[in-house]
């Protein structure tokens, strides 16, 4: 249901590129031929909002996260922090500074007989020129490998504001961090 490793990754990465104190960071489905789970978005929803990013999670109606994935109450002050759900990708899109594409099928949360389907492949998820245009000049995120075509087109993954490849270097540190920290605990 998580995927801890890759989500520091991606958090390393928006920590080493963002411009603000608190970037708006939006996680946008996007279509895909196979069933995919939601152990990436899960993860990266909830500590993005544990990180203190302005979270926005988008998707066709049905692909709702568990609510538990999206807040975070912190332990210190008992501040309750949310990710916001928006169904029109458009105006979650608007003014991102970071735009993570990732998969998942139907987590099953508003109808549990749906748990794993494929109720979309609605093509106007891709992410493009055009999606990205709609940003704050955004930065491209997505945790490899990718789909072409049907996740991100072309112009997008290879441009600069295409940030995978530091990203994906950065799963090489998180999980150098980790074992680190596991090996001098003990």
């Amino acid at each position: 249901t998580r995927h801890p490793l890759q989500t520091f990754a991606d958090l390393i990465t928006i920590e080493e590129h963002k411009e603000t104190a608190r970037p708006k960071v939006v996680m946008t489905w996007a279509p895909h031929p196979g069933r995919l789970p939601q152990a990436v978005p899960n993860s990266f929803a909830q500590f993005a909002v544990a990180a203190g990013d302005e979270v926005a999670v988008t998707h066709p109606h049905g692909y709702e996260l568990d609510p538990k994935f999206l807040e975070y109450t912190d332990p210190h002050t008992g501040e309750t922090r949310r990710a916001t759900v928006e169904y029109d990708q458009k105006k979650a899109l608007e003014g991102a500074d970071f735009v993570y594409a990732k998969n998942w099928s139907c987590p099953g949360v508003t109808n549990p007989t749906d748990y794993g389907k494929i109720l979309s492949k609605d093509m106007s998820w891709t992410i493009d020129t055009e999606h990205m245009s709609w940003t704050n000049n955004g930065k491209f995120l997505h945790c490899l490998p990718v789909r072409r075509g049907l996740i991100v087109t072309d112009d997008v993954i290879e441009s600069p504001a295409s940030l995978v490849i530091p990203e994906a270097a950065n799963r090489e540190i998180s999980c150098s961090v980790v074992l680190k920290h596991i090996l001098e605990s003990i």
